[in-house]
């Protein structure tokens, strides 16, 4: 293990982070508040990142094991530094509620401790936000954007971070990649707030609610979240850019440079755009007696797209639907968004790596001398992918029953439960029950919150990540 590395990449990522910071302290000398909250820290959090830059590396290779550790190390700390504003500000004066707000602020989950969120301080309201847009592509891959790493290991730090059960270079040098990659997500951020601001947002809260859809989040200015504006404009433009947030970034990229073709002809984006129109189509079916044919459709449409993308916007209370329209919402928080996009989940190549791994199994039991092959977008799948794919999803299921068994001690209704730890692991925000659009987590005990917290790391960072964190070999010594 090369600690020395990384320990040099965990102190230029806390630099970038006092960095960021900057943001929301001149949010707050403009709105006349409190810069103190801010200004501590950035001054912490670039005294920790500059004391550990004092550590010089005496080699920069970085090896899978060094990646995932990099990255696990940097959000837990993230986590912990960038809960302080909340803390010293008093906007969230518990420890274990900032820790749990400011890790579902990176980790794009957007569950909320909060109960009147209008009584935030906007400098505060303004960092709640940011966090989303700084976790959804990644802060490493950020990093690796606007500093020079160490040369193709770097790749092992972008495949540790980023979603999908893989990840390729769009260009030769892993640097240009991350470069192109948040370009793409810059200028979506900037065209969505400008067409919010048409809609008659104000430019904080246009900006703010484009953070939270870019990184697919869900956070909101307001305590009722999107319904509060009571826009089928603001509805539909921030619907639209989670599909498109929700979408793999590298076939943003492949149209950029005229390969519109080969972009559109991805099985995942149709199979992504197919669950679309059938759940927005079953949801009118099952509610127009409730909204009519026009609210039921303008309700599906917002409610697929927001549980799809793993954002969890709200605009009207599901919980309240036909139950097996509940059952579709806890299937489409399954399978998140597509791999390579600022959504959580499964990922929807995930799920179809399973349905046609599952299917060729069953060929070879019923003909033993046949050969079944896996492919995706015309190419075959190897063992070891769909072997990946295997564990990943097991993994996923082991945290998702564990966190329900703990959190189950707060003595709450199974429903509750199981979508809490669903909604943490998927990084989607609400669920059902009491935790549903007009519920929060502020119900649960602390040690609750903090096994939550935990598990939104896990679903973000995509277990790996964190659980070498916790595995003695991983500390040893070549």
């Amino acid at each position: 293990m090369n600690y020395r590395m990384i320990a040099f990449i965990l102190g230029r990522v806390l630099l970038i982070l006092a960095a960021l910071l900057l943001l929301p302290l001149i949010a707050a000398l403009v709105f006349a508040e409190s810069v103190l909250p801010f200004a501590v820290t950035i001054l912490l959090t670039a005294a920790v990142g500059g004391a550990l830059l004092l550590v010089k590396p005496r080699t920069r290779e970085i090896y899978a094991r060094e990646g995932f550790a990099c990255v696990g190390l940097s959000w837990l700390s993230m986590s912990l530094l960038g809960c302080v504003p909340f803390l010293i500000s008093g906007d969230i004066p518990c420890f274990v509620d900032a820790f749990f707000e400011t890790v579902s602020g990176f980790t794009t989950t957007g569950a909320s401790i909060l109960n009147d969120i209008e009584s935030l301080s906007r400098s505060g309201l303004f960092w709640r936000s940011f966090t989303h847009w700084i976790g959804g592509m990644g802060v490493l891959v950020f990093l690796m954007a606007v500093l020079p790493m160490s040369g193709e290991r770097s790749m092992h730090i972008m495949r540790a971070e980023v979603p999908g059960p893989t990840v390729g270079k769009l260009v030769p040098r892993a640097r240009q990649t991350a470069r192109i990659l948040y370009l793409i997500y810059t200028v979506f951020t900037v065209v969505e707030t400008v067409l919010l601001m048409l809609g008659g947002m104000s430019f904080y809260e246009a900006l703010l609610h484009a953070f939270a859809t870019a990184g697919t989040g869900g956070f909101s200015t307001r305590n009722a979240s999107i319904a509060a504006f009571d826009s089928v404009y603001v509805e539909t433009v921030i619907g639209v850019f989670l599909v498109l947030f929700g979408t793999n970034f590298n076939l943003f990229y492949l149209i950029l440079i005229g390969r519109v073709r080969e972009a559109l002809s991805s099985e995942e984006l149709h199979r992504y755009l197919e669950i679309i129109a059938v759940c927005v189509g079953l949801i009118v079916l099952g509610t127009h007696g409730m909204y009519g044919a026009a609210g039921a459709l303008r309700n599906g449409f917002f409610v697929v797209m927001s549980t799809l993308s793993t954002a969890g916007f709200c605009t009207v209370d599901y919980t309240l639907w036909p139950s097996w329209l509940q059952t579709m919402i806890v299937l489409l928080m399954f399978v998140g968004g597509c791999a390579g996009s600022t959504g959580g989940g499964l990922k929807l190549s995930r799920v179809m790596l399973l349905v046609r791994t599952a299917w060729a199994d069953v060929g070879r039991v019923i003909s033993p001398r046949r050969v079944s092959r896996v492919q995706m977008d015309g190419r075959r799948v190897t063992a070891e992918t769909t072997g990946a794919v295997y564990s990943y999803v097991a993994l996923v299921m082991l945290i998702l029953l564990g966190c329900t068994a703990l959190i189950s001690f707060d003595g709450f209704d199974f429903a509750t439960n199981f979508t809490a730890a669903l909604s943490c692991i998927s990084n989607v925000g609400p669920g059902l029950g009491l935790i549903g659009p007009s519920g929060n987590f502020a119900i649960f005990s602390p040690f609750s919150k903090l096994v939550m917290a935990f598990t939104m790391l896990f679903g973000r960072l995509e277990v790996y990540a964190m659980l070498i964190l916790f595995i003695p070999s991983t500390w040893r010594r070549r």
